[in-house]
């Protein structure tokens, strides 16, 4: 099969022959019709994520969709013919999706809805999959909580409103003053954070009491933001980028802010 090869960190890809990948007993060989690129990928490429870290010969590649051609004897959840998406690969030497072929552990594969293209699909999984984990399995989002999304307008920022907006919150997110259409579109309330400070927003749209969620998908100066825009005591901060050291203080002893920005 063809397959997009790393064959050294920060080099090309290279397009090559290597072998078809043979099934195991609980995986599904799938053949690859579209295939999502996320900046973890770049990372990896550039081998920069060490949390992620693949070694060159490498297939990468996280998400996908395509459409079953075996299954494995232990497999009874998918036939010959199903199209199907999920995170599959692309890290920690684990074959990824830029090949014609992948072989495919069937518990990291569901389904594709009809409703959806290949493409749709296949830029789904790791963006919404961050997303769940943050508002739902951490944070526990619910009907009626005020939720700040950073970075509203990235793969998992525009994801992550439209999943806190399923679940019934009013939503928020941040950006840039070229992003502010685009978190619109999505459903949440757009913050030029170039034209305020946290603590205006906060103003204008808390009333000074803080966020009951902040999500942060940026990291460094934005999480320590987030501590001073999330609710004190018992609101929640959820970061996917939260490396570094960070002070936590604001979120206990902030004062509220004393001026306010206009919404």
């Amino acid at each position: 099969m063809r397959a997009a090869v790393l064959t050294a960190y920060n080099a090309p890809l290279q397009l090559t022959e290597i072998p078809d990948p043979v099934p195991g007993p609980g995986d599904v060989l799938v053949r690859v019709m579209a295939g999502g690129v996320n900046p973890l990928d770049t990372k990896i490429r550039r081998g920069e994520a060490a949390h992620a870290q693949t070694a060159p010969p490498a297939v990468l590649g996280i998400d996908m969709a395509g459409v079953v051609e075996a299954v494995g004897s232990e497999v009874d959840r998918f036939r010959v013919g199903d199209e199907v998406f999920g995170m599959i690969g692309g890290v920690g030497g684990l074959p990824g999706s830029l090949a014609e072929l992948a072989a495919v552990d069937a518990r990291l594969i569901a389904r594709k809805p009809d409703a959806l293209t290949m493409e749709q699909a296949a830029a789904l999984p790791l963006g919404f999959i961050t997303s769940w984990e943050g508002l739902v399995d951490r944070a526990n989002v619910v009907a009626g909580q005020q939720v700040l999304i950073h970075g509203g307008a990235g793969g998992v920022g525009f994801l992550a409103v439209q999943l806190a907006l399923a679940r019934g919150a009013q939503v928020f997110a941040t950006g840039s003053p070229s992003s502010q259409e685009v978190i619109r579109t999505a459903g949440a309330t757009p913050i030029d954070y170039t034209a305020c400070t946290v603590e205006e927003y906060v103003g204008a749209h808390t009333g000074g009491e803080g966020f009951d969620i902040v999500i942060d998908n940026v990291g460094g100066a934005t999480l320590d933001a987030s501590f001073t825009a999330v609710k004190r005591y018992r609101g929640h901060v959820v970061s996917a980028l939260g490396w570094g050291t960070h002070v936590l203080r604001p979120c206990l002893f902030a004062e509220p802010p004393t001026q306010v920005c206009s919404p």
